[in-house]
C-alpha cells in the first residue's frame, strides 16, 4: 500500500467510526430525553429549508452584506459610463447612489427596494459609511501639500477666499427668498442660512486634482495655482464648516463661543504638539522598507482620537479626520504607505456605501412644483456664478489673463463628494429639509459635471486666431522612464536638427483608477525627469503629457486619433531583450499583439523600438529595405538626406522592379559620398557594421527575422519597426520619392 492509499484508509476508517459514534450517541440521547410536549411541525423539509432561507435574509446581517453587494455592483456600472462620457467617475458613482434611492429603484421596482433598504435596516448602513467618511477625510487631509501653500500664498488667500465669501454671500441672500416657503418649519433661520452659504462655497480637492491631471496641467503655472487654491480652500472651507456646525447646534453664535474656542485649542495642540512628534516618528520610520503594524496601529489610535474628540466638541467627527490627515508626517514615503493602506478601502468599498445611503435620501419627486424648479435653478445659478465669477475675478486681479481666470473659476466649481459630505451634516442636524437637500445634491452633480464642458468651450473660446500652427506633431508613447529617453534619441537621429520645428510629446500613462494626488505628482516626476533631462541637452522642447488611467490601449488609441500626430513612437519594455533566445519569438509575438491593436485603428506612422538595449553610441542610421513593399522607406532616406550629416548604410534586396531600381540608381549617382549601399542576397548576409546606431525596417520584416531568424535578430542594433501612415501630411516634411 503505497503513502497516498495508507492516508485516504486511515481518513477513511476515522470517519466511519467517529460518524458512527456521532450517530450512536444522538440516537440513545433522543430515546433517553425524549418528551411527549416536543410538537412535530407538519411542513416538508424544503419548506422548512425555504422558512430558513427567508430568516437568514432578514437578519441585519445578512441584508448589510446584500446592500454592499448590489452598491458596489452598480457603483462600478455608473462610474465606467461616466468615464467613457469623459467625467468623473464620482459623478457616476453618485448618481448610482441615487439610482438606488427611491427616485429609481423605489418606483420601478417597489418590492425589491423595500425588501433591500428597510428602514430599519438603515442605521446599520449610515454608520459604516460613516467609518468610511472619516477613513476618507483623513487621507485627504494627508493630501494636502503646504509647500505648494507656502509657494503661492499670496494668490491662493484671494482665489481661494473670494472662491468662499462671494458664493458664500450670495448663497446667504439667496436663502431670504427660500427659508420662509421650504425651511422654517425644519430650523431657524441663521443655521439654516449658513448652510446653505457653505454649501455653495465648497470645493471638491480630489475631483479637482484628477481633471487637472488628466489635461495634462499639473505642471503647469495654471495647474500648480489651481491646486494651491482648492488646498487652500480645502482647509478653510472645513474650519468654517466647524464653526458653521457649533452654531447650528448652539442656535446662536454666543451659545457656540465655547465651542469655537475648544475647538481653537484642539487645533493648537494638534499642530503644536502632536505634528511635530509625529514628524519624528515619521522620520525614523521613513527609511524602513516595511512600516511595521504597531506605528500603523499609532496612527488610526491617532486618528480615531482625534476624529472622537471633534465628535464631542460637537463640530463632527470628519473635521478631527481631516486635522488629522493634515499633522502626519509630509515626507512622501510615510504618506505614500499611510494613503495604499487607507485609501483603497477607503474609495473602493466605504465611499459608495456612503453614495448609496446619500442616494436614499434623495428623492427626486419631491421637486414636484415649478416653484421648487425654480429654487433649484436659483440655487444652482447661485453656486456657479459665486464660485466662478468670484475666483475668476480675483485671479483676474492678482495678474492671471481671462482665460486662465476663467479656468480657475471653472476647476473651483467643481464640487462633486466634498459638498455631499456637507450636505449629509445638514440633513443629519435637520437644518436642510429634504426638498432642498435635493435640489443641493442636484446642484453638486451639476456643478462637477459641467467642469469639463466649460474648460473645453474656454480653450476654444481663447484659441489663437488666424492660421492654426503647422508643426508637425511627433508623439512619445513609454512606460519604463529610460525608454521615452532612447525613443527621443531615436526621432534626433532621424531628423537631426530639423526637430526643433516640430512638435514633440512625450506622453506616459499610469495604470491604475484611483491614484491620488500626492502618488500622481511623484510618478509624474520619476517618469518625466530622464527625458526632460535629455531633451534639455539637446536643445529639444518635449511637452509632458501624463495621465492614470485602466485602459491604457484605449486611451493611446484616444490620443493618436483626435490629435493625428505624423508619427508615433512606442518603446518595448526594458528586459525584452533579456530573456531566452528560444523565448523571444513567443514574447515578440505577446507584445506585436499588443502594438497591433494600435498600429491597425490609426493613421499615423507608428515606431516601434527593439532591442535598444543594444545601443552601441552608433551614430550612423541603417535601413533594410526588402523589395517593392519597403519602397515607402525612400520618404526616409530623403529625410535623413535633407537633415544629416553622416552617412547612411541601406542594405537591399535586388528585384526586378523599375521603379524600385529607378530610386536606388539614383541615390547610387547622386549621392555616393552619404549613401553606402549594401546588396543582401540571403537575410543571412544582413551583418550591421559597429559604427550603425539604428536600423529601420518594415512590421512585416521585422516579424519575419524574429520568427526565423532569432540569432541575427540578437545581434542587430537597436532596430525600429515601422507601419507606415496613411495621414496627407507626411512624416519626412518636404521629402520626396525619387
Amino acid at each position: 500500500m503505497g503513502k497516498i492509499q495508507k492516508h485516504l484508509f486511515v481518513y477513511l476508517m476515522m470517519l466511519l467510526i467517529l460518524g458512527g459514534g456521532i450517530y450512536f450517541s444522538i440516537s440513545l440521547g433522543e430515546q433517553i430525553f425524549s418528551s411527549s410536549t416536543v410538537l412535530t411541525s407538519t411542513k416538508s423539509s424544503y419548506q422548512l429549508f425555504i422558512d430558513v432561507l427567508k430568516d437568514n435574509l432578514n437578519h441585519p446581517f445578512a441584508l448589510l452584506l446584500l446592500q454592499i453587494i448590489v452598491v458596489l455592483f452598480m457603483v462600478r456600472i455608473f462610474g465606467y459610463i461616466f468615464k467613457k462620457l469623459k467625467q468623473p467617475s464620482v459623478i457616476g458613482e453618485i448618481v448610482a447612489g441615487i439610482v438606488l434611492g427611491p427616485s429609481v429603484c423605489g418606483i420601478l421596482f417597489p418590492d425589491f427596494f423595500q425588501f433591500l433598504f428597510q428602514p430599519s435596516s438603515l442605521k446599520n448602513l449610515e454608520i459604516i459609511s460613516q467609518i468610511g467618511l472619516v477613513l476618507f477625510m483623513f487621507v485627504i487631509g494627508m493630501e494636502v501639500d503646504f509647500r505648494v501653500l507656502k509657494n503661492k500664498i499670496n494668490q491662493t488667500l484671494v482665489i481661494s477666499h473670494a472662491g468662499i465669501l462671494v458664493p458664500f454671500l450670495l448663497g446667504i441672500i439667496a436663502s431670504f427668498w427660500i427659508y420662509e416657503e421650504y425651511a422654517s418649519d425644519s430650523s431657524d433661520f441663521l443655521p439654516f442660512a449658513l448652510f446653505i452659504g457653505i454649501s455653495m462655497s465648497i470645493t471638491a480637492f480630489p475631483v479637482l486634482a484628477r481633471i487637472i491631471q488628466e489635461r495634462n496641467m499639473a505642471k503647469s503655472h495654471i495647474g500648480i495655482l489651481t491646486i494651491a487654491s482648492a488646498a487652500n480652500d480645502d482647509v478653510t472651507a472645513w474650519c468654517l464648516l466647524a464653526v458653521v456646525i457649533a452654531i447650528t447646534k448652539a442656535g446662536t453664535f454666543g451659545g457656540a463661543i465655547y465651542t469655537i474656542i475648544f475647538t481653537l485649542i484642539y487645533i493648537f495642540v494638534m499642530f503644536i504638539a502632536v505634528r511635530p512628534f509625529l514628524k519624528k516618528l515619521g522620520y525614523l520610520y521613513s527609511n524602513k522598507e516595511l512600516i511595521n503594524k504597531t506605528f500603523v496601529g499609532f496612527i488610526f489610535l491617532v486618528l480615531i482620537i482625534s476624529s472622537a474628540t471633534t465628535e464631542i466638541l460637537g463640530i463632527h467627527a470628519l473635521f478631527g479626520a481631516f486635522i488629522a490627515g493634515v499633522v502626519m508626517p509630509s515626507n512622501f514615503g510615510f504618506r505614500k504607505v499611510m494613503m495604499e493602506k487607507v485609501e483603497d478601502v477607503a474609495l473602493v468599498f466605504f465611499l459608495p456605501l456612503f453614495f448609496a445611503f446619500t442616494g436614499l435620501r434623495t428623492e427626486i419627486g419631491l421637486i414636484n412644483t415649478p416653484e421648487l424648479l425654480l429654487v433649484c435653478l436659483l440655487l444652482i445659478l447661485v453656486a456657479v456664478v459665486g464660485k466662478i465669477g468670484g475666483c475668476s475675478i480675483a485671479a483676474r486681479l492678482v495678474g492671471e489673463s481671462w482665460k486662465d481666470s476663467l479656468i480657475i473659476g471653472t476647476l473651483m466649481n467643481t464640487r462633486g463628494l466634498m459638498e455631499l459630505v456637507a450636505l449629509n451634516i445638514g440633513y443629519e442636524l435637520g437644518v436642510l429639509p429634504p426638498s432642498i437637500f435635493v435640489i443641493l445634491v442636484i446642484m453638486a452633480l451639476v456643478t462637477t459635471f459641467m467642469t469639463t464642458p466649460i474648460l473645453d468651450f474656454v480653450e476654444w473660446r481663447f484659441r489663437p486666431k488666424g492660421v492654426a500652427s503647422k508643426k508637425r506633431k511627433l508623439f512619445i508613447f513609454f512606460g519604463n522612464p529610460k525608454s521615452g529617453t532612447k525613443l527621443l534619441w531615436v526621432y534626433s537621429t532621424l531628423f537631426g536638427k530639423g526637430l526643433k520645428d516640430n512638435y514633440i510629446a512625450a506622453i506616459h500613462y499610469t495604470k491604475g483608477t484611483d491614484i491620488n494626488p500626492t502618488n500622481a505628482t511623484e510618478f509624474m516626476n520619476s517618469s518625466f525627469n530622464p527625458i526632460n533631462n535629455y531633451s534639455k541637452r539637446i536643445n529639444i522642447d518635449v511637452e509632458n503629457v501624463y495621465g492614470v488611467t485602466d485602459n491604457i490601449v484605449g486611451d493611446i488609441l484616444d490620443k493618436i486619433n483626435s490629435e493625428k500626430p505624423a508619427m508615433v513612437l512606442i518603446g518595448t519594455g526594458p528586459s525584452f531583450m533579456n530573456i531566452e533566445e528560444n523565448k523571444i519569438p513567443a514574447i515578440f509575438s505577446l507584445f506585436k499583439n499588443k502594438v497591433d491593436s494600435i498600429i491597425d485603428k490609426v493613421d499615423s506612422t507608428v515606431g516601434v523600438l527593439i532591442n535598444h538595449s543594444h545601443m552601441s553610441g552608433g551614430s550612423v542610421p541603417a535601413i533594410f529595405i526588402n523589395g517593392e513593399l519597403d519602397n515607402f522607406f525612400f520618404l526616409f532616406i530623403s529625410n535623413l538626406m535633407q537633415v544629416g550629416s553622416n552617412k547612411i548604410n541601406i542594405y537591399y534586396w535586388n528585384t526586378e522592379s523599375f521603379k524600385y531600381n529607378t530610386r536606388l540608381n539614383f541615390l547610387k549617382l547622386n549621392h555616393p559620398d552619404r549613401v553606402n549601399l549594401i546588396k543582401v542576397n540571403d537575410i543571412e548576409d544582413l551583418k550591421m557594421h559597429n559604427n550603425e546606431g539604428l536600423l529601420l525596417m518594415s512590421a512585416t520584416t521585422c516579424d519575419y527575422i524574429l520568427e526565423n531568424h532569432t540569432s541575427l535578430f540578437n545581434s542587430l542594433p537597436p532596430v525600429l519597426m515601422i507601419k507606415p501612415g496613411n495621414l496627407n501630411t507626411s512624416v519626412v516634411g518636404n521629402g520626396h520619392l525619387y
